[in-house]
């Protein structure tokens, strides 16, 4: 799968067969949800970014203060065992578990050109 960007956001594109267009929403908003369609990229890619657009002006406008996509935070559940053996390599390692998941995580997302 393909993404859009802008403004800092990304979204998907996607086709549904059955009306014969293209469509796509934000990724990583939470509860905020901006979708948006089009017969051609040309047109998929105006509204995503039109859509992008009118949600940053209405969050302006009610004072709020817009989702960014994916905060950074991630809750993340192991077993204690896997907890426990990840805990004790990084005492020895002199790294934090945080660190570690974060250098895992970019050592596999390396291994796929597709990301």
């Amino acid at each position: 799968m393909d993404f859009l960007e802008y403004k800092g956001y990304k979204g998907s594109v996607e086709y549904s067969k059955a009306d014969d267009c293209l469509f796509g929403k934000v990724q990583g908003l939470g509860k905020d949800l901006i979708a948006y369609e089009g017969q051609t990229l040309d047109e998929l890619r105006k509204d995503f970014e039109d859509g992008i657009d009118s949600y940053l002006e209405g969050c302006k406008a009610d004072g709020i203060e817009p989702a960014k996509p994916y905060s950074g935070k991630l809750n993340l559940r192991m077993s204690s065992e896997l907890h426990s053996r990840v805990a004790a390599f990084v005492a020895l390692t002199g790294t934090t578990i945080n660190d570690f998941i974060n250098r895992a995580i970019k050592n596999e997302l390396s291994k796929s050109a597709a990301l």
